[in-house]
């Protein structure tokens, strides 16, 4: 297969074609305000996968366009999309003379609201685009709505996480090789550098990438596809971050053949929506393209987006009764400032180098190489000796004495045992003392004289290196082929670096669980090539390992085009390697640490295909069906990557399948698209990590591991997403746009997967660490953390005068806690000390009311949007205002189940007073947030 994929790909670059003839189809687009061309404006022959760019004198044309009528659109990022009906006639040419593209006021909309749904950085958010092979100069209907109406609820397409989904730059692969999702904050705050986008829907065909069954989000950064001129703007807003001014400068292509682009940011605020929720970040942007003659021409591209924000908690819905929807656990004072312990930091540079070799008239070769490197902090603090200093650890919260229980020795029923005074005088105590207190570690670290509290990050440095070769080539006239090759190493270091031992002591780098309780010397160390050694800032300590990554893939795609059908077909092959290398020989696993590990090695394949079946020019059918298999992601290959290099045992590639259906209409007036769809997620591994008690069917040889920090392994997950997805618009007038959008989705977990757990209290004894605690029974449970139903109605009033209002209601239901599998496994109900006799209170009823899955409550959000330019002199002044959520909806966007109580009696005493103390953790939309922008180009 690899051989054959490969023979194909390179015999097929020699078939060019190179005849010459008029074009059937072509016409001139300027600017309607200055009269100048425009240069890179899209022209789609709507019914068809053809498409083409103006050039440097605004001309676009088609060397052959199907007869009969058609529907062509010419749009461009920032101009309103011009739509025409015309009668192509066989043999015969067709000039369109001179179309004027109008400003789109509204496009300041995307720009400005991509930034304010930005506080999910790294979080899962995507978007794709409509119809088979259809270029596309922005998102249709429905991936607006899912992006600024829905995206604040974590709203997801298709149910799929964005790892499912293809986000390059400059035909350049930016989904991170680790989990297999695209680090949005790498070029966050660069809205006017990366607005030049193109987008694919499902499984569509991309001319970039064989893309996966979620889509493809290009960003084109070509110094010469810019409009020339300067912009700059300065916003307000009370969401992330408070302000931001960002300044863009573009040449366009000077006579001597050099363009370049340059564009820098600032975004900060003392604190965002949620408290102590900091934020700073600084973004810069260079382009400059060199074009030798009409055949070659070179580009550099830079990015360099440093970010830091402090991170809000999830809470429970007893800290949330108690403390507000905005509450934050993780801050506290500090010399009269608000100190967040959580803050997440982004430092990865970018450098492209891209060659576009125009061969001929019907033939390109683009050939990139990127070199990204920096890395990413999550910090947090450490108490190794110390009691948690977390302000809502479970003992300093009213419900753990509400749920105390008297458990007698003679195996006989728990009693409830509430101590309401207790409970009382922990509630006062817990609102006046509710954030961390630095200064008591401060003084603890003092008399200890040692640093028992200290914050530390969890840090990864990566070293990314890509290189590529994509070519497209219109083999006949009705026949185009697309076909690449790609290969990307990384080097990516993992471990904990110490920010601040908090006072003048060193950290000792050990882990006092393992000191003594008959434990052998030497296992609480981190690192026995370097024993009880005193670390202090800015040292390594805890965890060091490096992950080394090898992708080679290659993809064809032939795309044919006729008079009634259109279809393609694609094919793509590729190649995973992984190993992991221990620098530290840990006290544990003393023996399965140091040194590199076993590497691993999967081989995937992928094949897709479509039709679309033109009813008429402005009616038409549309099919896509995939079929690929994927490698597991690196995160998810190690049992616990960051003490050991165990492999997970029969790790296994994961095997997509996705099939979709649309009914299109590209109307002048009105534009839908009606799509059913369905997608089988098979064999997926899960990694994470816990602290979990009542571990009750475990031996442990005298060791206490019932309770214990652990690894969740979970195999062979199945996941079924089926749904309806409806975009459409409708110019009722020339001033007014309705538009509505829906989504009807139902994702499941379709079969019960395998649970086992990495328990490093059994390694310590001498046992085999990993447990298989067998089916996990998540049949039918709903896939959590998102809506599976949404809905959104807007309409619009654009007035000739250059001003423009809007309003949309969304409708969002169907969105369920992330349940855990352990608990779901039959172990749930095992006494300990390995019997296999089940607690003698479980009852069936009980049961299911337990391990009954939590769905959230539907809500409303209501948003406003509207602007207003000017024209001065040949320039614009501008400005965009947004109010999301103007009825101040209190709404979860999510959460996630604690499996701290893993077995039955545990979870039911938990809810005895009806206030859990590990109950699910909840994530808040924000409340009602204002967006404010004032720009000026020139």
């Amino acid at each position: 297969m690899k051989k054959l994929v490969f023979s194909i790909l390179f015999v097929l670059q020699a078939v060019f074609v190179w005849s010459q003839h008029s074009p059937a189809l072509k016409g001139k687009v300027v600017d309607s305000k200055t009269q100048k061309p425009l240069r890179n404006v899209v022209a789609t022959i709507t019914s068809t996968n053809q498409s083409a760019l103006t050039d440097a004198t605004g001309v676009f044309s088609f060397d052959v366009a199907t007869e009969g009528q058609q529907t062509l659109t010419v749009g461009s990022t920032g101009y309103t999309t011009q739509t025409y009906t015309l009668s192509i006639v066989k043999g015969q040419s067709l000039d369109l003379g001179v179309v004027f593209l109008e400003e789109d006021i509204t496009s300041e909309q995307q720009l400005s609201l991509i930034t304010i749904t930005e506080n999910d950085l790294g979080d899962d958010n995507s978007g794709s685009e409509s119809t088979a092979g259809l270029l596309q100069a922005s998102r249709d209907t429905y991936q607006q709505a899912a992006a600024f109406n829905w995206g604040q609820a974590r709203f997801r397409i298709r149910g799929l996480d964005n790892e499912y989904g293809t986000t390059m730059i400059n035909g350049i692969v930016m989904n991170k090789l680790f989990d297999g999702r695209p680090q949005w904050s790498n070029w966050g705050g660069l809205n006017d550098a990366t607005r030049n986008q193109e987008f694919t829907m499902g499984s569509a065909p991309s001319d970039y990438t064989f893309g996966n069954i979620l889509g493809t989000q290009e960003i084109n950064t070509r110094a010469s596809f810019y409009r020339p001129g300067t912009r700059v703007s300065f916003s307000g807003t009370n969401s992330n971050y408070s302000w931001r001014t960002m300044a863009t400068y573009a040449s366009g292509m000077n006579k001597d053949g050099w363009a370049f682009v340059v564009s820098g940011s600032r975004r900060w605020a003392k604190e965002g929506y949620f408290e102590g929720t900091d934020y700073s970040a600084n973004s810069l942007f260079a382009s400059i393209e060199k074009k030798f003659n009409d055949k070659h021409s070179i580009n550099f591209t830079s990015i360099y987006a440093q970010n830091s924000r402090g991170k809000n908690s999830p809470n429970t819905q007893e800290v949330t009764d108690l403390m507000g929807t905005e509450y934050n656990s993780y801050w506290g004072w500090q010399n009269g400032k608000k100190r967040n312990s959580r803050d997440k930091n982004v430092d990865e540079p970018i450098l492209m180098l891209s060659h576009y070799w125009k061969i001929n008239e019907r033939n390109t070769l683009n050939t990139n190489i990127s070199y990204q490197s920096g890395g990413i902090g999550n910090s947090r603090l450490d108490y190794n000796g110390g009691n948690n200093p977390d302000p809502t650890y479970y003992k300093n919260l009213p419900s753990y004495y509400l749920n105390l229980h008297n458990i007698p020795a003679d195996g006989s029923l728990p009693t409830h045992t509430p101590n309401y005074a207790q409970a009382e005088i922990a509630r006062v105590d817990f609102i006046n003392n509710s954030q961390i207190n630095w200064e008591r570690m401060y003084h603890a670290n003092d008399i200890n004289k040692r640093s028992i509290y200290a914050l530390y990050e969890d840090r990864m440095e990566d070293v990314t290196w890509t290189a590529n070769s994509i070519l497209n080539s219109q083999l006949s006239d009705n026949i185009t082929l697309n076909a690449g090759i790609n290969f990307r190493s990384l080097k990516s270091e993992n471990f904990q670096k110490m920010l601040d031992p908090l006072g003048d002591y060193g950290f000792m780098d050990t882990d006092l669980f393992y000191e003594g309780n008959g434990f052998t010397a030497g296992q609480s160390q981190s690192d026995l090539n370097n024993p009880n050694r005193v670390v202090n800032a800015g040292d390594r300590y805890g965890y060091n390992y490096i992950m080394r990554a090898i992708v080679a893939d290659a993809f064809t795609q032939f795309k044919f085009t006729y008079n009634k059908f259109d279809f393609y077909l694609a094919q793509t092959f590729s190649q995973t390697r992984y190993q992991r290398e221990g620098l530290y020989r840990n006290g544990l696993y003393a023996d399965n640490s140091y040194g590199k590990s076993d590497k691993l090695e999967f081989n995937n394949y992928g094949f897709k295909g479509g039709l679309t079946y033109k009813i008429t020019g402005k009616h038409m059918l549309s099919v896509n069906a995939a079929y690929m298999t994927k490698a597991p992601m690196l995160r998810n290959a190690f049992n616990n990557a960051r003490l050991n290099n165990s492999i997970v045992s029969g790790l296994d590639d994961e095997k997509i399948s996705s099939v979709d259906a649309s009914y299109i209409i590209r109307a002048p007036k009105l534009k839908a698209r009606l799509t059913g769809f369905y997608s089988k997620i098979e064999d997926a591994t899960k990694v994470g990590f816990f602290y979990a008690e009542g571990l009750g069917a475990i031996e442990d040889g005298g060791n206490d591991s019932e309770n214990d920090f652990v690894a969740e392994i979970t195999k062979n997950i199945d996941k079924q997403n089926i749904g309806l997805e409806l975009g459409l618009e409708y110019q009722l007038s020339k001033t007014i746009k309705v538009t509505g959008s829906a989504s009807y989705g139902q994702y499941i977990y379709s079969n019960n997967p395998t649970v086992l757990l990495n328990i490093d209290s059994r390694q310590a004894a001498g046992l085999n660490p990993i447990v298989n605690f067998g089916d996990s029974y998540l049949k039918n449970y709903r896939q959590g953390g998102m809506p599976q139903q949404a809905y959104s109605l807007g309409i619009e009033y654009r007035d000739p005068k250059f001003w423009w209002i809007g309003a949309n209601a969304n409708y969002l239901d169907d969105s369920y806690v992330e349940v855990d599998p352990l608990i779901r496994t039959n172990n749930f109900f095992m006494q300990p000390g390995g019997s296999g006799v089940s607690y003698p209170e479980v009852t069936e009823d009980r049961a299911r009311q337990l391990l009954s899955q939590e769905k959230f409550d539907s809500f409303m959000l209501v948003n406003l949007t509207g602007g207003k330019s000017w024209r001065i002199h040949g320039n614009t002044l501008g400005f965009f205002a947004s109010v999301n959520n103007i009825f101040d909806v209190t709404y979860k966007t999510g959460g996630f189940e604690q499996a701290r109580n893993a077995n039955y009696r545990e979870l039911n005493m938990d809810y005895a007073s009806g206030t859990r103390s590990f109950g699910s953790k909840y994530f808040y939309g924000y409340g009602r947030t204002y967006f404010v922008n004032v720009y000026l180009t020139f």
